[in-house]
């Protein structure tokens, strides 16, 4: 059985389990597009029925870091649109259009309309990059005869247009999306269900995410490894220290946390 070598030990495996955004494409290049799309139109559709969303609650609606001109520059890993799914994040636009005094039903149709703006774009720009070293280490994940498997709060379809994009569709035997599961992330059953459609038992396969809720899916399903990728993770504070502290306060779950694929290897 191959080995995985980590910066805090090695696991036997014969399978991988990725999260997607955040994971295998840079989250805040497709994302952070798609959410400043989104509250663009929300707050313009906003202003046409009279109604004024204010500008500090917007920026922390759905779990976003902003810049000075109000472009997304990060995003909290433990926040709605890390962990949450598409529909947790329009129950959150629409209760904001309820409370500012919307029908629920006018609220929705409204969500739905900003929806279908974002979508369009990110079909027009597609804003998708990979994360740094990643081709490398799914390469020698491949020549390694490692089983791989995507599992994502996105849907299906979303999440196999987004990997055909960047090009990496191939490598990968299953594409779970929180559509084809009762219960989505921190819950066990995505993991369980990539495992069964791969034929290996969870105790073999490590899970590789950026946020806790797929490190708790890891621990859930009885996973080999909870690994998690994390690029900010050295940018607080110069050294070891920074990476530490996110480990001990973002992703308690993770059995080791990584900068970045080139500190993942196999032997």
């Amino acid at each position: 059985m191959p080995e995985l070598i980590t910066p805090q030990g090695n696991y036997s495996i014969s399978a991988i389990l990725f999260d997607k955004d955040g994971t295998l494409l840079d989250f805040v290049s497709l994302w952070g597009s798609w959410s400043e799309c989104l509250l663009m139109h929300f707050t313009r559709q906003l202003e046409l029925r009279g109604l004024t969303f204010p500008e500090p609650y917007l920026n922390s609606l759905l779990g976003t870091v902003h810049n000075s001109e109000g472009r997304i520059t990060g995003y909290d890993r433990n926040g709605p649109l890390a962990m949450g799914t598409m529909n947790d994040l329009y129950a959150i636009l629409g209760w904001q259009g309820y409370l500012l005094g919307l029908s629920w039903a006018e609220s929705m149709e409204l969500v739905e309309a900003c929806r279908r703006e974002a979508d369009a774009m990110l079909e027009h720009s597609r804003p998708v990059l990979p994360l740094p070293g990643l081709l490398r280490f799914l390469d020698e994940c491949a020549a390694g005869g490692v089983k791989m498997a995507v599992v994502t709060a996105d849907e299906t379809e979303a999440a196999e247009k987004h990997l055909r994009w960047l090009g990496i569709r191939h490598y990968f035997s299953a594409v779970i999306g929180t559509d084809q599961i009762e219960r989505g992330k921190p819950f066990p059953d995505m993991a369980l269900l990539a495992c069964r459609q791969l034929g290996v038992h969870p105790s073999a396969a490590a899970v590789i995410g950026d946020t806790n809720g797929d490190m708790r899916m890891a621990k859930a399903a009885g996973a080999a490894a909870a690994i998690s990728i994390a690029p900010d993770a050295g940018a607080a504070v110069p050294g070891d220290s920074s990476a530490r502290i996110l480990f001990a306060h973002v992703l308690p779950d993770a059995d080791t946390v990584v900068q970045s694929y080139e500190e993942l290897a196999f032997k």
